[in-house]
């Protein structure tokens, strides 16, 4: 379980670091506001993924069992 939350972990890091530096809109004046939009874009496709896998995990552990 600790394996799987870090690597969907490394996935959204690294799904977000993409999407900032395609991202062409103008950056933010301070370092802060930069650093607090990466770890709340990070958290959210973290969320999201999460939900994503685990629902497909207990679906499909459930269809197999029936």
């Amino acid at each position: 379980m600790k394996k799987k939350i870090l690597n969907i972990l490394n996935i959204a890091f690294l799904t977000t670091t993409i999407g900032f530096i395609a991202d062409g809109d103008v950056k933010e004046p301070t370092a802060s506001i930069r650093f607090f939009e990466f770890f709340m874009m990070t958290g959210i496709v973290f969320t999201l993924i999460c939900i994503i896998y685990f629902s497909y995990a207990f679906a499909k552990k459930n269809l197999l069992k029936a």
